[in-house]
C-alpha cells in the first residue's frame, strides 16, 4: 500500500487523537510499512479480521473510509452515549477497570464495553528509542526514495545496507526497514540470499502498463466530466501547482507525487470505487515507470505540469468524449511530446 504524504500526515494525526479513528488510522501506517495482517494484529491487539476490514476501506474510499458510517436502526440512547463518554474517558487512566466491572456498572453488555474500549482505546505509552529510530527510519526512507526516483540509484542496482547506512550516516536497522518499505512500495525487489535491488521493469512490462493505464484514465476521464465538483477542480488545480512547484526546484520526487496525486484524484471524482482501488493498486507500477518511462527524462518538467493544466480544463468543460481523448494521449505518453500551442483537433 502506499501513501501520499497528505496522507501520512492526516493518518499520524488521528492516530495521536484517541478514538475509533485513531486504531484504524494505526491499521493503515502498519499495512503501508509491510506489515503482514497477523503482524499487525498482534501488534494492536485487534483480529485480523479487523485489519483487513480498514486496510480494504482505506484501498477503496481512501481516508474517507476510516470516519464511522451512520448506523441503522434507532439512534443511540443518552444512556449509550454517557456509556461511551464514560468508557473515552477511562481510556486515559492508568488503571483501567476490567470490561466485565464496567458492563456492571453501565448496565451494558460485556462484548459492548469490550467494543467500545476497543473503539476509544489510545496508543500506548512508546519509549523514547523507538520513537527516535522510527524517526530515523522514516528520514533514510525519504533520502534512499529520492535517490531512487531521481535516478542516482539506477534501475537493477543492488542496494547493500551497510552501504545505505554509510550514506545516510546511520547503523544497518533503519537502512534495513527503508528497504523493506520501499520493496512494499515497488521501487525495490528483494531476493532472498541475494539481497535487494533497484526494481527495474522491461519494455513489454511498461507498455503492459501503460496499456491497462490508458484503460483506466479513459474511462474515468469519461465518467468524472459528467459528475466532477468545483472542489475537486480546485484540488486538481492545487496539484497543478505543485508540479510547477517542484519543477522550478527541480525536485523530481515530489513532482512525480503531485502527479499521481492528480491521476488519483480524477479516479475517485469518476464515481466508481473499484476503480480507485485499481488505480491504488496499479500505482506503484508507475512509480517504476517514472511517469514518462524514464528517471533521466531530459524534457521541460514545467511544459509537463502545463499538459495537466489542459487536462482540468476538459473535465471543467463537461465534454466526456474530449476528456477521455485527452487523458488516454496524455496516459500513452503522447503529451510529452506535444507542445502546449499545437491546435487539438476538433
Amino acid at each position: 500500500m502506499m501513501l501520499t504524504a497528505e496522507e501520512t500526515n492526516a493518518l499520524r494525526a488521528w492516530a495521536r487523537e484517541g478514538g475509533g479513528r485513531s486504531l484504524r488510522s494505526r491499521i493503515v501506517l502498519a499495512c503501508a510499512e509491510g506489515l503482514s495482517r497477523k503482524e499487525i494484529a498482534e501488534r494492536l491487539d485487534v483480529s485480523p479480521a479487523t485489519v483487513a476490514k480498514w486496510c480494504a476501506r482505506f484501498v477503496e474510499r481512501g481516508l474517507d473510509g476510516l470516519s464511522d458510517a451512520p448506523r441503522p436502526g434507532r439512534p443511540r440512547s443518552a444512556e449509550r452515549q454517557e456509556a461511551e463518554r464514560v468508557i473515552a474517558a477511562a481510556a486515559g487512566r492508568v488503571a483501567v477497570p476490567s470490561t466485565r466491572t464496567m458492563a456492571r456498572q453501565l448496565g451494558l453488555s460485556q462484548s459492548t464495553v469490550a467494543r467500545l474500549r476497543q473503539e476509544h482505546r489510545v496508543a500506548p505509552p512508546v519509549p523514547a528509542q523507538p520513537v527516535a529510530r522510527e524517526l530515523l527510519s522514516d528520514r533514510v526512507y525519504a533520502q534512499l526514495r529520492g535517490w531512487i526516483v531521481a535516478g542516482e540509484l539506477t534501475a537493477g542496482q543492488r542496494l547493500v545496507e551497510a552501504e545505505v547506512a554509510r550514506r545516510a550516516g546511520t547503523s544497518q536497522a533503519p537502512a534495513r526497514e527503508a528497504i523493506k518499505r520501499l520493496a512494499h512500495e515497488g521501487l525495490v525487489v528483494s531476493y532472498p540470499n541475494r539481497g535487494s535491488y533497484v526494481a527495474e521493469i522491461s519494455d513489454e512490462q511498461a507498455r503492459e502498463v501503460r496499456d491497462v493505464r490508458v484503460l483506466l484514465e479513459e474511462y474515468a476521464a469519461r465518467e468524472a466530466a459528467t459528475r466532477i465538483q468545483p472542489e475537486t477542480l480546485r484540488l486538481l488545480a492545487g496539484d497543478v501547482d505543485e508540479m510547477r512547484a517542484a519543477a522550478a526546484g527541480g525536485d523530481i520526487g515530489a513532482f512525480r507525487d503531485a502527479d499521481l496525486s492528480f491521476h488519483r484524484r480524477v479516479c475517485g471524482a469518476c464515481g466508481n470505487s473499484f476503480l480507485l482501488r485499481l488505480w491504488r493498486t496499479l500505482e506503484s507500477s508507475l512509480w517504476n515507470l517514472h511517469v514518462v518511462s524514464n528517471p533521466l527524462y531530459d524534457g521541460d518538467w514545467m511544459v509537463m505540469a502545463g499538459h495537466h493544466d489542459v487536462l482540468v480544463e476538459a473535465l471543467a468543460a463537461g465534454d466526456p468524449d474530449e476528456a477521455a481523448r485527452l487523458f488516454a494521449a496524455h496516459a500513452r505518453g503522447e503529451a510529452s511530446r506535444t507542445p502546449l500551442n499545437v491546435r487539438r483537433p476538433a
